[in-house]
Formats: structure tokens, sequence, C-alpha cells
């Protein structure tokens, strides 16, 4: 029985990230993983295949197509008898998603990384049981490998809506609504998160319209109440149709529609339209793992009990990413793997989760790190803050993207900063700066005192921080 320092099972953005830090460190090095598209081995999980790198691809392309239709006549320029070729934005998307994916592979060939393509699970504590993908009709027979340290990053699947199954054309998840093959003339949404704005987004963009069913009575909960209000109004006024308290009931569908039933503060609702996504959150990924033989423990909702630093209740297992407690975020996965294999090599490993900077690729973007207004009022902490709108940007104008406003929220008595909030033009690059601040520790003041390019969208980010103090420039 062959035996490795670490194995891997899963290859997202959580265990490929710690199996190239693991093999840097000099630690031999295996990552099974049973992804495929097209048929063929991929590494990248539902990131890089189905998730972050081909909604970005899509609204990338829908924002283009939305600027040509909308906005570039104000820049003097006219296009006429333009079209959208569906076919061709899909090859596109499929390109950058194969070239990335692509690139874990050549990675994982310098870094002498085993990629075991098939699945993986169980067998005992410290072993695994890998079966490898069929060929053709012949099945493939399973191996047996050893491992010092075990590494669980299988990420999440999509949760169903119930007794209206995913059925790939009329009710789909959000793989399928990556890849329609023409622009619905009606779509609906359950769930008004972040993969729901965000794909309701691209189709709206496109031509479709678009009705976001949202069980509670207030919009994007988690985000600072005065950018989820100021979201609300942008995104209606793009056409998105936001269904607050809209509770649905069922989902039924045919050869020519699908129907969302729903009940509302008026009654019992029902919603007509070519296709439904449903996109009410994520699961972790644990079927088929066979916890049971490693004696894992698992917490409500199926996820794998960690402590802090991703160790599970049995030595030299751990678990990263989705499939443990925390924001489903390929980043924090990433962290989350690097962390690990440093401490399975003997270096302190670590993440701050206080400074995991969350985003909505919408346009506006909505960008955050740190704690909400209503977070801190909640807790009674005392705090300051200073908001500074997009319309008092030199580059917003120049760009024509004025939108939006940047939220900074510091300790009454100390400054330091507890929150920054964006909504806006490039919110998912300006939040950077940010991140790095709330990492050491930075002040309102700190921020102020820094100069900042001009003319950039970050003089955003100085004038908040001087609005702090109650001392912007520019407004």
């Amino acid at each position: 029985m062959e035996k490795y320092d670490v194995i891997v099972i899963g290859g997202g953005p959580g265990g490929y990230v710690a199996a190239i830090r693991a093999a840097q460190l000099g630690l031999k090095t295996a990552c099974i993983d049973a992804w495929l598209q097209d048929g063929k081995p991929a590494l990248g999980g539902t990131c890089l295949n189905v998730g972050c790198i081909p909604s970005k691809a899509l609204l990338d392309t829908s924002h283009h197509y939305h600027r040509l239709q909308h906005e570039f006549a104000d820049h003097g320029i006219s296009v006429k008898g333009s079209s959208l070729d569906v076919k061709q934005m899909m090859a596109r998307k499929q390109k950058v998603t194969s070239t990335l994916t692509g690139g874990i592979a050549t990675l994982f060939l310098k870094h002498k990384i085993d990629w075991l393509q098939g699945f993986g699970r169980f067998s005992g504590a410290k072993r695994v049981e890998f079966t490898p993908h069929a060929e053709g009709k012949k099945k493939a027979k399973p191996v047996e490998y050893e491992a010092d340290n075990i590494i669980v990053a299988t990420g999440s699947v999509p949760r169903p809506f119930p007794d209206a199954p995913f059925d790939g054309k009329r009710i789909v998840d959000s793989t399928g609504a990556l890849n329609f093959d023409s622009v619905p003339k009606s779509l609906a949404v359950i769930g008004g998160g972040v993969i729901g704005l965000e794909l309701g987004s691209v189709w709206a963009r496109l031509g479709a319209e678009v009705s976001v069913l949202i069980r509670r009575d207030e919009f994007l909960p988690s985000v600072d109440r005065k950018l989820s209000q100021a979201m609300l109004k942008s995104l209606t006024k793009q056409g998105l149709k936001i269904m607050l308290g809209a509770a649905p009931t069922a989902i039924t569908s045919n050869a020519r529609n699908a129907t969302v039933a729903y009940t509302d503060k008026t009654g019992e609702q029902k919603l007509v339209v070519d296709k439904v996504l449903v996109a009410t959150g994520r699961a972790p990924n644990t079927e088929g793992l066979n916890v049971e033989a490693a004696g894992l423990e698992l917490e409500k909702g199926g996820f794998i009990h960690v402590d802090e630093s991703c160790r599970t209740n049995v030595a030299g297992i751990y678990a990263i990413g989705d499939v443990v407690r925390g924001p489903m975020l390929a980043h924090k996965a990433s962290d989350e793997g690097i962390a690990v294999a440093e401490h399975i090599a003997g270096q302190m490993g670590h993440v701050n989760y206080n400074t995991i900077p969350y985003i909505i690729y919408t346009w506006p973007e909505v960008a955050w790190v740190g704690k909400t207004s209503q977070e801190l009022t909640a807790s009674g902490v005392d705090f300051t803050e200073g908001v500074f709108p997009f319309l008092g940007n030199g580059r917003a104008h120049a760009a024509g993207d004025l939108e939006g406003m940047v939220k900074i929220i510091a300790d009454a008595k100390t400054d330091t900063i507890l929150g920054v909030h964006i909504m806006g033009p490039n919110a998912s690059e300006l939040i950077g700066e940010a991140v790095v601040a709330m990492e050491f520790g930075a002040s309102s003041e700190d921020l102020a005192r820094t100069v900042h390019a001009h003319p950039t969208l970050s003089e955003a980010i100085h004038e908040a921080a001087l609005a702090v103090d109650k001392r912007p420039l520019h407004i």
C-alpha cells in the first residue's frame, strides 16, 4: 500500500491550493478529485468549472452588452445592428474555464503532486479508498492508500427545492443557469443571495424578465443596511423585480414553462415563467465520503466538525472550505488550505476570519469586510462612520459609473477600523485595501493620511476615511 505524507480529497480552490502548499513544503502529496468537465477530468472544483470563474465570464459579457445597449451613446459611440451570440458567449466562458483548469494541472506537474482522477472515500482513519474513473465500459478497481495526514476539501452542492428536483431544462441550479442556450424570456430566481442576484443580473442585462422571490422582508440582511437599501433601488432600476416577503410553496413544470406558487402579504400567488433558478443555498458535500469509517464528527446540516485550526476530532484529519463552518467562499477555502498544509509541516498556519472579504458581483458591485452598522449596534459597540458617494469621485464621473458609496466604520474610542463597505464600480478590487488595513489594525486616520493617486476610484476610500472625522474634501 503506497503511503503519502498528505492526501487531499477534493481539487477545488481549497483542495488544490492545500496540495500545492503541502508540496512546496516538501511533503509527498496526492490529490484525489472526481470532477469531470465535458467528460474529462478537470481540477478547480465548483469554483473554476461551474462557479466563480464561468459566472464572472458571463457577468463581464453581459455588462459589455448592457453598456453597448444603454451607455455607449453617452460616450459618443454608436453601434447599429448589434446582436448577442449566446453560443459564442458560452464558448468564450468555456475557454476561460479550460485555460485556468489546465493551468492547475500544470502546477501539479511542476510540484510533483499525484493527481488521482476519480473518487476518494475513507476506509479508515489513516486510509483512503480511491476508485479511478471508469474507462469505457470497464469498471475500475478501487485502490487503497495510506497517509499520515488527510485533508477533506469536498466542497458543497446546490440545495434543491422540496419536491422539485433540478431537471436542467425548466428548473435549474446555478450550473444550469450558466448554460442556457438562449436568453429566456422570463426567469424566476428563488432566493436573493449572492448566486441568485449575480446570475439573475446576467440574464436581466441580456434581456430576460427576471423576478427574484425572497422569503424574508429584508433585502441582503448580511450587507450593511445603507448599502443594501441602495442596492435594492439600483437593481430595481435595472429591471429586476425584487419580491420581498414572497415565500415559494411549490414549483412545477411542463414542456412549455414552469410555475412558481408562492405566498405574500396578499395571499396565494402564482408566477409562470420560462425557467426557474433555485438559488436557496448550498449543502456540504459529504455524500459517499464514508466519514463513519474514519470516525469523523458531523455537525448540524452535515458539516464536518473542526476547531479553529480546521482539525477534526480525529488526529491527522483536517477539513476545509465549504464542507466546514464559516462562509462558503473560495478564498476562505484557499486560505484554510494553506494554513492546514503549514500546520502539518510544523509551521504556524493561521486564518484571520475577521478580515475575510465578501463580494457580490452585480453591477454596481458590493464588497465588504468586517462588521456592519447593524451588527455593532446590536452588540452595543460605540462607533463612528464616514460615508463618501462615488458621485463626488472624478474617476467615477469619467467612467460614467456614479452609483454607490464607500462607508468606513471605526471604533469611537480607538478609531480602529471595524468594517469597510463598498457599493460601486470595481468594489471587488477596492476592498483589498480595506482588508490590508484591517489586517494590520489600521485606524481610519491611517487611511485618511495615506496618499491616494488621482484620479482613481480608490480616492473614495480616502474620502470616506476623512468623513469618519467629518472632514471630507469633496462633499
